[in-house]
């Protein structure tokens, strides 16, 4: 049996808004996530990175490391909209994530806790879509920025 009046647009978490209604300036962050030795182990089998610095820490110590160090691609990872509300919000006007830069600006070790967030930096109108362009930074427990960068996404324009 169906119910002709479900609509599962009904269950968003939080009101959908077009391009328009987007606002530079706005800020979306992640909840924070402290990373351990086994988040670092599953990325670095997902990743095929073998590189002693992820792992061995009498190798990262000898060469100047305090830690094993936490793969760069993976604090990367912190940055994805997908942790924070912005897919929500934009609802059903997304197309597509289409561009990524980041600067690894300090070390994370297991033990570190992250924060992330994204900016939003510009709303350039290009045709019947828009580009949001957005500042991703990401913090550790000792208030350093550990990765600064930028991401653009594609939206459905409704005017």
């Amino acid at each position: 049996m169906t119910d002709a009046a479900f609509d599962p647009l009904d269950f968003a978490i939080v009101p959908p808004r077009t391009f328009e209604e987007l606002e530079v300036g706005e800020v979306f962050r992640a909840p924070s996530r402290t990373l351990t030795d086994a988040h670092a182990s599953a990325f670095q089998a997902v990743s095929a990175d073998n590189h002693p610095v992820h792992y061995d820490e009498v190798w990262a110590k000898a060469h100047g490391h305090s830690a094993p160090v936490v793969h760069g691609l993976q604090v990367l990872a912190f940055t994805a909209p997908g942790a924070t509300l912005f897919p929500h919000v934009i609802g059903e006007v997304f197309i597509a994530f289409t561009g990524v830069s980041a600067q690894f600006l300090g070390e994370v070790h297991a033990g570190d806790t992250l924060y992330s967030e994204l900016e939003i930096t510009a709303l350039t109108p290009e045709g019947s879509n828009g580009v949001v362009t957005a500042r991703v930074t990401v913090h550790n427990q000792r208030s350093e920025v550990v990765l600064a960068g930028e991401h653009t996404y594609l939206l459905r324009r409704s005017r």
